[in-house]
Parts: C-alpha cells; structure tokens; sequence
C-alpha cells in the first residue's frame, strides 16, 4: 500500500468549529421564528444542530423581551439552609434482627442483637451450608 492511501477504519475525521456572522445567525433566527416553520427544517436548511438553531432562537426572543440572554444572567448564590437532624440512635434502642425458621412442623424464632448484625450474618451462612 502506498503512503499517500488512506484506509478507511470508519473514525470520523473531526471537524473544525464553525463560527456564523451576526447577519446569518438574524437571517436563520427570523426563519425559525415564522409561523409554521419547524425550527428542525430551518436548521437541516442552513446545515446547521438544531439544537444550536433553538438556542439561537431563545436568547433572541429574550433579547426581544428584555431579558437577559441565559448566559448573561447573573449566578445567586444559595442561601444557606440550617436542617435539623435528629439525635443518633444509641446501640441499645436499635433493636433487633427476627429470624423465623419453619421445618416440617416444628417453627423455630431466633432474635439477635442489630449491633451485632456481621455476626448473625456469618452464623446464617455457616448454617445454611
């Protein structure tokens, strides 16, 4: 194979960023703003993401109304928000796991500490084996 062939491995060359003038981004935004016209189809017209066309097409209706453009609103700062948490549960007040075994007719309930719940895991295992 020689130097100059490329083989087609199916990557996507990537594309440089294009940058639209003042005066084309006003002729696609009025386009889009018709009524009946699908921003979508305006976009696949112009060659264009729709979703860049929509946000084209927001910040000018904003612009229109006099708000400002999303990325020129000012960022608040969250107020603080004290919460209130309740007291942690001590050891004993945890309660308890409840293990009820039935086989045949005999049931058999064994109760075992929460705070010792690694403990009661490991026995469950070993006995059901």
């Amino acid at each position: 194979m020689a130097e100059n062939e490329r083989v087609d491995d199916g990557v996507v060359p990537a594309t440089e960023r294009r940058k639209h003038s003042r005066e084309f981004k006003e002729t696609v935004v009025r386009a889009a703003m018709q009524p009946h016209v699908s921003i979508a189809a305006v976009a696949l017209h112009y060659r264009l993401n729709a979703n860049l066309l929509r946000r084209w097409v927001v910040a000018a209706r904003q612009r229109a109304s006099g708000q400002p453009a999303p990325d020129e609103v000012p960022l608040q700062t969250a107020a603080f928000v004290p919460l209130q948490l309740q007291a942690p549960v001590a050891a004993t007040d945890q309660g308890e796991i409840r293990i009820e075994v039935r086989r045949g007719a005999a049931t058999i309930t064994l109760y075992w500490p929460l705070s010792a719940a690694d403990d009661c895991a490991t026995w469950l295992r070993g006995w059901l084996r």
